[in-house]
């Protein structure tokens, strides 16, 4: 019989975690809420690395790891790459489509942290939402800028940002009114693929507003990679 380790992330990993049975394992960082609904096992806190990670898949038996975390943690799953060719069993991969640009998107993408700041440098009135990682920089706010910056939990800021807690899915008429109360001259995003979090790519479209894309990672090589979680329980139900 499998036992599955899910290792969850995006909203599509509660979707395949739902269908789940107590024999398997949905495994979170602990960011963010834990469902509390859930047939199968919920495990929450990292493993220690790759290591770690081959270890408790040894220990409990698992026999089928898969990586449904977020486009943009990379370590995570390269960590599951490496420790399921460690433990000798396949790693799936939920891999979320990225957005594309439309006809009227401004989109500039930029490399890094570094790139991103030299982008932003004509620009007075971002909107952040990238997560937690700006906080990081508050002491480094140009003069001319004051940032919003929307993450999960709100927290403080500084007089030259505030910070929105806030949870997805957004709806467009909410992002227009964040847009125009604020002044957003310019978003600041990772090219999640998301829905719940796509309105806001398209009041910027509407208003002329551009766009600064956070190139994705590239992630690692697995045994089967899927683009929705509707192909990956087809595939699971095949045994």
């Amino acid at each position: 019989m499998k036992r599955i380790l899910l290792l969850g992330g995006v909203t599509e990993a509660l979707a395949i975690a739902r269908t789940l049975g107590p024999e398997h394992v949905y495994s979170l960082a602990g960011i963010g809420r834990v469902p509390s609904d859930l047939a199968c096992q919920v495990r929450v806190g990292g493993y220690g690395g790759a290591d770690g990670l081959a270890a408790y898949i040894r220990t409990e038996g698992i026999t089928l790891l898969i990586d449904a975390t977020h486009p943009y943690a990379a370590q995570i799953s390269q960590n599951a790459a490496t420790a399921a060719h460690m433990a000798g069993i396949d790693c799936w991969a939920l891999r979320r489509p990225a957005w594309q640009p439309q006809v009227g998107d401004d989109w500039r993408e930029v490399d890094d942290w570094a790139g991103l700041i030299e982008a932003l440098a004509p620009f007075k009135r971002p909107l952040f939402t990238l997560g937690r990682e700006p906080l990081q920089h508050l002491d480094e706010i140009p003069p001319q800028q004051f940032w919003t910056l929307r993450a999960l939990d709100a927290c403080p800021g500084n007089e030259r940002c505030e910070v929105i807690g806030a949870r997805g899915p957004f709806q467009l008429e909410d992002e227009r009114a964040l847009f125009e109360r604020r002044q957003i001259d310019v978003l600041i995003s990772k090219n999640s693929g998301s829905s719940a979090t796509e309105p806001k790519l398209e009041v910027a479209r509407e208003r002329g507003v551009p766009v600064l894309i956070l190139k994705r990672p590239r992630l690692p090589e697995v045994s089967r990679t899927f683009s929705s979680p509707i192909a990956l329980l087809q595939e699971l139900a095949r045994g």
